[in-house]
């Protein structure tokens, strides 16, 4: 008697199985650049920008000074809210520009917005916080109402 030698189906892999993971790859940085094509021919909107702006919040002992840049921003547009332990800061500028020719192809408007708030470590005296505004940068006095003494910085050594 002779024994039949079981038969092996062939499988059919998955084409997922039998990609690489570099061709997988591949394909979604094509993808990624078919989308980012076909997104590029849209018009594109005025959406107002909400900026996040670089700001430097400084201890000088009897004080927290807060200096922020704000640019495109008038000293009218911005507000300050402050409560014993934070300061908010928020501003807002718009500006829309007409050329007055009939059939006019653009008609532009630009908005910017800034919002910030920060929390501060220690309480301040809300009603002496002195604020100005001079070329772009926002610079706020926070007195505190227990000022401490700023601490001395001792060197260490690296081994």
């Amino acid at each position: 008697m002779v024994a039949k030698k079981p038969t092996k189906k062939p499988s059919v892999p998955s084409p997922f199985l039998t990609s690489s993971w570099f061709d997988i790859d591949k394909s979604i940085n094509n993808l990624k650049k078919e989308m980012e094509k076909a997104f590029s021919s849209f018009p594109t909107t005025m959406m107002p920008r909400i900026s996040q702006t670089s700001c430097d919040i400084i201890d000088e002992g009897k004080q927290f000074r807060v200096k922020m840049d704000v640019p495109g921003i008038k000293k009218n547009e911005i507000k300050l809210n402050v409560t014993e332990n934070s300061l908010e800061i928020s501003g807002e500028h718009k500006e829309e520009s007409e050329e007055k020719k009939k059939n006019f192809l653009t008609k532009e408007r630009s908005q910017v917005s800034y919002y910030r708030t920060l929390p501060l470590s220690e309480n301040i005296v809300a009603s002496k916080v002195k604020a100005k505004l001079s070329d772009g940068v926002l610079d706020i006095t926070l007195p505190k109402s227990k000022p401490t003494k700023t601490q001395k910085k001792k060197s260490v050594s690296i081994q």
